[in-house]
């Protein structure tokens, strides 16, 4: 077997406009390690892990060395590239970005040729590759589906397939189990074991104990860009990772989710579906759904990866509609209206929407466009859309990254940008997709405290998680999607 590939950073920084991501950064990574990357959202993990992989490169200060090792022979950066993989979210909202849409084994080839799109034909050692690869990654049913067409999950475990396909020295996971559920997360812990088996050497970035990966062994803590300490992983780290992020920010006031349901039944209603099937790409994705929104209730919408919660919220975002036959009403808002007039009042907050803001805009304007529901401003933005923004930039301590591009900005940081554009417009309605995902867990704690307490200023919110931990006391309802159905579940059972 050949040796690995080394890598050691000597005083290494990077910076970003006004700000240094990194600073004096100095690291030795040997071939067989496995370290975890933990650190605050905009701590520069994301960055490091770029730098390592040789697609940011350190900004000269004259004191950084960056070197990369073959035994005892150095390489250049073209020859570790090649040895290096990288899988985060921000791979997988570049397909859609782009509309690059290879069907599975597709995928798996441009891992073998390392392209991004596939650029000479399969040949049959590359099929018996990607034959053994699907097979191991629980994928065979799915070789000859469109990239574009896969749930959240299938996305993800074909890109940790693309990865791992290319046989590399380093993997690097980008906060790579965000987003998924307990079978997906099943299956990827089982796949990460068997390549730790054939010695398989990563870097995985984490905000939770459980999103770092089996046989994981060292651990680097990043605060501010700085490397804050370097240790062992023992259980006792990952019980300190676990720990629940308390605070002394001000709690608010609780929402009594049983009386608030009983209470709500009786209220005006915001939204009602009556037999609505719902359709993504010719797929059925839902169907005969019965269901009705009213003031004063909070539902949380639970469902595996594919079930079709973000789907759900597209639907009562309008950004999908009920095929024909079925009806979505919102009260106010006539058949005919414009739905922008509604998307003034509704907020959103999705993974897809993350994706949609790669567009070089400012972080200002992303957030001043809240209240146009707009991505970006069709025109400057007026004082009044400037002082809204900034104020909520304040609020979610991102004033500093005020001028900086979505694409600059940590993934953490750019979900609490979104979440500053959604409460930007005059929202009454909040439809949250998969909210705390990227978040560290002060920030987790902060948000959930600030959606309790839009909640007791009446402001409605739709939910849909993975994670029961991650809603905010006082949901009143719930509702699991299974099968393509949608049934009301007891929430109380699932919290």
């Amino acid at each position: 077997m050949s040796a690995g590939l080394g890598i050691a950073l000597h005083a290494v920084s990077v910076r970003r406009g006004a700000t240094w991501a990194l600073r004096d950064v100095s690291l030795t990574l040997t071939p067989g390690q496995r370290w975890a990357l933990i650190g605050a959202n905009g701590a520069g993990k994301t960055q490091l892990l770029k730098l390592i992989g040789t697609d940011v490169w350190p900004t000269p200060t004259g004191r950084e060395t960056l070197i990369y090792t073959v035994g005892r022979r150095r390489v250049d950066v073209i020859e570790a590239k090649r040895r290096i993989a990288y899988v985060g979210a921000e791979l997988q909202d570049k397909y859609a970005r782009y509309g690059w849409n290879l069907a599975m084994h597709e995928l798996l080839a441009t891992g073998i040729h390392r392209t991004d799109l596939l650029q000479r034909p399969i040949t049959p050692s590359d099929r018996r590759r990607i034959t053994a690869m699907l097979r191991l990654c629980g994928l065979t049913d799915l070789a000859d589906r469109r990239f574009l067409s896969l749930s959240y999950g299938q996305k993800r475990l074909g890109l940790l397939a693309r990865a791992l396909i290319q046989k590399p020295d380093w993997l690097l996971l980008d906060e790579f189990h965000n987003g998924l559920d307990q079978d997906y997360r099943r299956r990827v812990n089982g796949i990460l074991d068997v390549a730790r088996s054939r010695g398989q050497s990563w870097v995985a970035s984490a905000h939770r104990a459980l999103d770092v990966p089996r046989g994981t062994t060292r651990l680097l803590d990043l605060n501010a860009g700085e490397i804050r300490s370097i240790k062992r992983l023992t259980a006792a780290e990952l019980k300190r990772l676990a720990a629940p992020v308390t605070g002394n920010t001000r709690r608010a006031r609780p929402v009594r989710p049983r009386s608030a349901a009983g209470a709500a039944r009786g209220n005006p209603v915001l939204v009602r579906i009556v037999g609505a099937d719902l359709y993504v790409e010719y797929r059925e994705v839902l169907r005969n759904v019965n269901w009705e929104l009213r003031e004063g209730e909070h539902w949380a919408i639970f469902g595996a990866n594919g079930a079709g919660k973000s789907s759900f919220l597209k639907l009562l975002y309008g950004d999908l509609s009920p095929a024909l036959g079925g009806v979505i009403e919102r009260t106010g808002y006539p058949r005919g209206t414009p739905i922008d007039a509604w998307k003034r009042h509704v907020g959103l907050v999705s993974p897809e929407l993350q994706t949609d803001y790669a567009v070089n805009v400012s972080v200002l304007d992303l957030v001043a466009s809240g209240r146009y529901a707009s991505i970006g401003l069709a025109g400057p933005r007026t004082a009044a859309d400037e002082s809204n923004a900034r104020r909520w930039l304040k609020f979610f301590s991102l004033l500093s990254v005020a001028k900086r591009r979505p694409l600059e900005l940590s993934y953490g940081q750019l979900r609490r940008a979104l979440f500053a554009r959604a409460l930007a417009g005059d929202a009454r309605i909040l439809l949250l997709d998969e909210p705390l995902t990227g978040l560290d867990p002060r920030q987790r704690v902060l948000m959930k405290r600030l959606l309790e307490r839009l909640m007791n200023r009446k402001v409605t919110l739709v939910i849909a998680v993975h994670h029961a931990e991650d809603l905010p006391r006082g949901m009143t309802r719930g509702l699991q999607l299974h099968n393509q159905l949608a049934a009301e579940i007891d929430l109380h059972s699932e919290t």
